[in-house]
């Protein structure tokens, strides 16, 4: 007898023998039962999960003359016969692969205008039907819209989103789902048991694997390792025929980079070379270990490993023992390693170095957390030292009496951090925090300019300045630095600075500003953001104006008013002869009347 493949020989021909597609089943079960069976049908999914098998299947139950109590055909009526053996004239299927043109569609139309010749209903099933042209499609819309009340088509396809939405808005449509492993292994056993075949669950369960949800190819792999291994299957012989790397090689430079025993995490890389597998493909096996380790950590989705009962075991006692710390730093960087694998030039190189990251993750993230945990708590008075003032200390006091020190209560106003105040002789810097300064009855005459610090205030000038300033007005008998200015003061000594630059744009941008001042600070108004940024870069500028003002504290201030932009007009467009006659005309209509009497025209027309 010539050999059938398994997916053949065991295809479901019943609705309860189709594996993993339960919910398509039993809505088609309940439809069949209330007769409310529609008259087109879309089954679209993965390749090889069932959906062609289903059309089949509904095909003989529709035409079936002896329909079972649980709706499903019964194998031996006249129908089903002719069905088995392909010779039934009611049930047609069409491959749109290969018969994809309009002239197909064309003559599977004419057939529908047949009525069956045994039963209620002609089927026609199409598979692949995204291979259809855009022009076949609008061929088979009218037909598929509105077909005789005996017709019933079932299209199959594994590419939804290519098929046209005017076809998806006339059909019904099932949605089939990959097949689970436990489903594909629980299958595979079955056909094991009917051949007296002895095979070893972790074996089927790397098939299910390999098949990656697709039955069908479950089933291919399976013939292909029968034939290689006869009547015993185990789990080297899967692995040998399929390429796969071995789990243990997994759990045993698992433990290696837990121990951070790099020799041997190298040793065991360098036995997978050997053995013929390429690096990316390791590195993917470890990554997806990995992963399941993480998975093992809890009992809520330890089901989501999907391995056999011993294996899952040593997926319990190896997470036991992981951190999970470990586990993220290393599918990082398994996840890297694969990004960058294609560039690498030096491939087993590249691998080797990321499983070095790994062999001392641990060690990193343990010194991490320990630098963290060791982090020093800032001494806080050490931060209130920085932000303090800086104090300078007082004079040796002398021999004579001192004067009585008050207390003087100064405003808060705006004031930069850090600011330096006089204190030789002066004043007395308290801590951060407090209202008061201690300051000296026979200099209480300064103390009022230091109520507010804007712009270029304390911060642009350094204490020997200020009180060389404040010492030499006192001494002198000059203007103290808290006397009032005016603004005639202010544009000599602006004019004077402007003569001494030699910058001809500067000169031009500080002429045109705006200048005004009050006892403690200029205010510059000027009318572009250019000439704003260069004022500010005038470093010099308030401290010549400050000496020559006497006045240390004085401040800087800058407003920008657009209104006052000294940019050129823009010039007026010049009019050709044709638009200056439109604008006469338009101010006076007797210029047409005159060009009109002597018949005059424009030399452009």
């Amino acid at each position: 007898m010539a050999f059938v493949v398994s997916a053949r020989k065991y295809r479901p021909v019943h609705f309860e023998d189709v594996v993993g597609q339960a919910h398509v089943s039993q809505t088609l079960k309940k439809a069949l039962q209330t007769d409310h069976l529609a008259h087109a049908f879309l089954f679209c999914g993965p390749r090889g999960v069932g959906k062609t098998t289903c059309a089949r299947i509904l095909a003989k139950v529709i035409n079936c003359q002896n329909v079972t109590a649980n709706f499903e055909p019964c194998g031996e009526c006249e129908s089903c016969r002719a069905f088995n053996e392909n010779a039934s004239f009611n049930i047609m299927e069409l491959d749109a692969a290969s018969n994809n043109s309009v002239e197909h569609i064309r003559s599977l139309v004419e057939q529908v205008r047949f009525q069956p010749q045994q039963g209620k209903y002609k089927v026609f099933i199409i598979d692949e039907v995204h291979m259809l042209s855009a022009s076949a499609f609008n061929a088979f819309l009218k037909t598929l819209e509105e077909p005789p009340s005996y017709a019933i088509f079932i299209l199959a396809t594994t590419e939804k989103h290519k098929i046209i939405p005017t076809i998806l808005s006339r059909c019904q449509i099932f949605d089939f789902k990959r097949i689970q492993v436990k489903d594909t292994v629980a299958h595979l056993q079955k056909i094991c048991d009917a051949e007296g075949i002895e095979a070893e669950g972790d074996a089927l369960h790397i098939i299910a694997q390999k098949a990656d949800g697709a039955l069908r190819d479950a089933l291919s792999i399976f013939d292909r390792i029968t034939s290689a291994s006869g009547k015993k299957i185990t789990y080297d012989d899967v692995i040998t025929n399929l390429n796969v790397l071995d789990y243990d090689y997994f759990f045993r430079i698992t433990d290696a980079l837990l121990t951070e025993d790099l020799r041997q995490v190298l040793l065991i890389f360098d036995s997978v070379l050997r053995n013929g597998f390429e690096g990316d493909h390791f590195i993917n096996g470890l990554a997806e270990h990995l992963r399941n380790l993480l998975v093992c950590k809890d009992a809520e989705t330890l089901r989501l490993l999907e391995v056999g009962d011993s294996l899952r075991e040593r997926y319990r006692q190896q997470a036991a023992i992981a951190p999970a710390s470990f586990l993220l730093t290393a599918l990082n960087l398994c996840n890297d390693c694969d990004i960058n694998f294609k560039m690498a030039r030096q491939k087993p190189l590249h691998v080797e170095l990321y499983l070095i990251k790994m062999c001392y993750a641990g060690q990193a993230v343990k010194m991490a957390a320990e630098s963290g945990a060791e982090k020093k708590t800032p001494d806080l008075k050490e931060v209130a030292n920085k932000q303090a003032a800086p104090v300078i200390p007082a004079p040796a006091p002398p021999k004579t009496p001192q004067p009585v020190v008050s207390p003087i209560k100064i405003e808060e106003k705006e004031a930069p951090q850090n600011t330096e105040i006089p204190s030789p002789g002066y004043a007395e810097v308290l801590p951060p925090k407090q209202d008061a300064i201690l300051v000296k009855e026979p200099v209480a005459a300064p103390v009022s300019s230091l109520r507010k610090t804007g712009i270029g205030g304390l911060n642009s000038m350094s204490l020997k300045e200020i009180h060389a300033e404040i010492e030499e007005a006192e001494t002198n008998g000059g203007p103290v630095p808290d006397a009032k200015l005016t603004d005639e003061d202010l544009k000599e000594a602006w004019a004077a600075y402007i003569d001494s630059i030699d910058k001809d744009s500067v000169k031009t941008i500080l002429r045109g500003a705006d200048i005004g001042i009050d006892p403690e600070q200029i205010t510059v108004t000027v009318g572009s953001a250019l000439a704003e940024s260069t004022v500010r870069q005038e470093m010099e500028l308030m401290e010549f104006l400050r000496k020559k003002l006497h006045a240390p504290l004085l401040a800087l201030s800058i407003k920008l008013d657009p209104s006052r932009s000294n940019a050129a007009p823009a010039k007026p467009k010049r009019l050709t002869d044709s638009e200056k006659y439109h604008a006469m005309r338009a101010v006076n209509p007797l210029v047409d009347e005159m060009r009109k009497r002597f018949d005059l025209g424009l030399e452009n027309e």
